[in-house]
């Protein structure tokens, strides 16, 4: 019994040593999670809080809401697209200000379901942002704000992404607008 006493307690001890040595945000809310991308290449993205992000402040479980590190996952992604699309030179700088992923959590199917995520065409992803386009120059060329919103998202193939992607919708969203946004060639031409 001793012996078995010991070994449960050696485990249990490193387990808590491993988690507490490796252990990195898995939050979005978390006060020590990044709020902006590390500064490299032609874009900066950043954003706020997003305990005031849709995707929590209206989810019907927060505590799943909040889990993982997508905000950061769809930071990087923005970076990605917009940044092919750039004429050589230009600087974006992107802050997101809300964003509301594809589908929603329905408690009324039980407890069972609770950490499900229902993917109906009544939830639509959606992304609120600010942006600054500069040339190489620092001049800007162009700056606003845009609500992305892809309202048939459950249409149409998704090629970016494959089929497991949790954000797969968020990001054909994204390249949609990068591509119609910031087309390179329809930049260079209008100069």
């Amino acid at each position: 019994m001793k012996l078995r006493t010991a070994l449960l307690a050696l485990a249990t001890a490193a387990v808590l040593a491993s988690g507490a040595a490796g252990a990195k945000s898995r939050t979005v809310t978390d006060p020590e999670a990044p709020r902006a991308l590390p500064a490299q290449g032609a874009v900066d993205v950043r954003w706020d809080n997003p305990e005031q992000f849709s995707e929590i402040r209206q989810s019907r479980n927060r505590f799943e809401a909040r889990r993982g590190n997508w905000v950061e996952q769809i930071a990087q992604y923005v970076r990605k697209r917009t940044e092919a699309q750039l004429a050589p030179g230009q600087r974006l700088s992107i802050e997101i200000t809300d964003i509301k992923r594809a589908g929603d959590y329905e408690p009324w199917h039980g407890p069972q379901f609770d950490d499900t995520r229902f993917i109906r065409d009544i939830y639509p992803p959606r992304m609120d942002l600010k942006f600054t386009l500069s040339d190489a120059n620092g001049q800007v060329i162009e700056q606003g704000e845009r609500t992305l919103r892809d309202m048939s998202f459950l249409m149409g193939l998704n090629r970016t992404a494959s089929a497991t992607d949790p954000l797969r919708y968020e990001k054909r969203m994204i390249d949609t607008w990068a591509y119609r946004e910031f087309k390179a060639d329809q930049r260079s031409a209008s100069r």
